[in-house]
C-alpha cells in the first residue's frame, strides 16, 4: 500500500550525490575503497571514540561484536525482551543464547531484573537503545563491572547517544536517523577489538597466505557507495538530529491533550515518535485509511516463534506492545504534515 505519509524517507540534502559519483568515477566500489575509512573515522570522531569498524548491517555489527569478545555455543547474552528481533538473532548466529529481561515502562530493559537473570555463562550484557531512549547506562556498566561482563550496546536507533559499554552497534539501514541504505557500523576504544571486528568482517584471511583461514569468519563488508553515503549523512548529523528534535516538540505539543493518547517518556534522540492508543488497531485502520503510515510496536521475543516461552509471565514488554505503535518521523517531515497527521487523530477521538 502506497501512503502519502509514509512512517520513514532518506533524507538526502548533504553531499551524498557528490560521493558517490567521485567513488563510482574512481572505480573503487568495492569494500577496499577510500570512503569506507573515511566514514569509519568520521562516525567514531562524531561519537569521541577512537575506532570504527564498518560493515553490512546493524545486525552484522551485533555479531561481530559478539564474536570479538569471543561470545560462542554455551554462553548467554542478556537480550531485552523488548526489541527488534535482531538483537537476539545476532546472539543466536554465535551459537550462543539469549537470556531475556523485561522492560520498564520506557520500553528500555528494566535494568532492576538484570541481575537475577545472570548466570555462570552469562558473557555480555546488550542493552538496546529503544526508539533513541538511551538505557540506564550506569545500572548496565556497574552489573557488568560487579559480575566480570562485557556490554554490547544496541544502538540501532540511537545515532547520537554516545557510546560507553566495550563496543556500540549502529544500523544504517534506510529508516535510521542517519542511513547508507544499508549498513551498519561498530564503536570501541579497544584496537584489539576492532582489529578483531575487521578482521572477522572480511573472511579473516591470514597475513601469510591469501587463502588461508583460521577461523569462521564472514563477508560482512560495506561497499565504498554506501559509506560515501554514510559519510555525508555522518556531517549531518548534528542538523538531523536538531530537526528531528523539533518533529518530537509538535507532536508532543499536539497529542498531549488527547483522551485515548499516552506519550511515551522523553528521547534522548528521536528516531521514530512513539505512543499508545486505546483501540490502536481502529486507529491504525483509520489512519492508512488517512494515507498515514503507521507500525505497532515490536513483539516480545518470548512470543517469537524461534524464541517461545511456554512459561509466559505478565510481561511489561507484552501489556506495551498490545496498544503502542508509531508515527510518521522522518527527518524531512513538515509541520504542515504534522498538523494533519495530529489532526487525524484527534478527530478519530472526537477531539476539536
Amino acid at each position: 500500500m502506497s501512503f502519502t505519509y509514509p512512517v520513514s524517507m532518506p533524507w538526502l540534502q548533504g553531499r551524498e550525490l557528490d560521493y558517490v559519483t567521485e567513488a563510482v568515477g574512481g572505480g573503487w566500489i568495492s569494500s577496499q575503497g577510500p570512503y569506507v575509512r573515511r566514514f569509519e573515522e568520521a562516525f567514531a570522531a562524531y561519537n569521541d571514540v577512537p575506532f570504527g569498524v564498518a560493515c553490512s548491517s546493524g545486525t552484522t555489527a551485533l555479531t561481530l561484536a559478539l564474536r570479538a569478545l569471543g561470545v560462542g555455543p554455551g554462553d548467554e547474552v542478556i537480550v531485552p525482551e523488548f526489541t527488534m528481533i535482531a538483537s537476539a538473532w545476532a546472539v543466536t548466529y554465535t551459537g550462543a543464547t539469549p537470556v531475556f529481561v523485561d522492560c520498564g515502562d520506557d520500553l528500555n530493559i528494566d535494568v532492576s531484573r538484570i541481575e537475577e537473570k545472570i548466570t555462570p555463562r552469562t558473557k555480555v550484557i546488550m542493552p538496546v537503545h529503544i526508539y533513541g531512549r538511551q538505557c540506564d547506562m550506569d545500572a548496565v556498566l556497574n552489573l557488568a563491572y560487579e559480575y566480570n561482563l562485557r556490554v554490547v550496546e544496541d544502538s540501532a536507533e540511537a545515532h547520537g547517544v554516545r557510546p560507553r559499554g566495550d563496543i556500540a552497534c549502529f544500523s544504517l539501514f534506510a529508516n535510521k536517523i542517519i542511513s547508507a541504505g544499508e549498513g551498519g557500523v561498530c564503536l570501541t576504544h579497544d584496537p584489539h577489538l576492532a582489529e578483531q571486528m575487521a578482521h572477522l568482517r572480511a573472511m579473516a584471511f591470514t597475513k601469510d597466505h591469501s587463502f588461508l583461514h583460521k577461523k569462521l569468519a564472514y563477508n560482512f563488508r560495506m561497499t565504498n557507495m554506501q559509506a560515501a553515503v554514510a559519510l555525508a549523512q555522518t556531517e549531518q548529523l548534528d542538523t538531523i538530529l536538531a530537526l528531528r528534535r523539533d518533529i518530537e516538540k509538535r507532536y508532543d505539543e499536539a497529542l498531549r491533550d488527547i483522551p485515548g493518547i499516552t506519550l511515551m517518556p522523553p528521547r534522548d534522540v528521536l528516531w521514530m515518535y512513539d505512543l499508545r492508543a486505546e483501540r490502536r488497531d481502529e486507529l491504525c485502520a483509520y489512519l492508512a485509511g488517512e494515507g498515514i503510515e503507521t507500525r505497532v510496536f515490536f513483539k516480545p521475543m518470548s512470543r517469537q516463534p524461534g524464541y517461545f516461552s511456554a512459561d509466559w509471565p505478565a510481561l511489561n514488554a507484552a501489556r506495551l506492545s498490545a496498544d503502542g505503535f508509531y508515527l510518521p518521523t522522518h527527518t524531512g517531515l513538515t509541520a504542515q504534515e504534522q498538523e494533519f497527521i495530529t489532526g487525524r487523530i484527534r478527530a478519530f477521538y472526537g477531539v476539536a
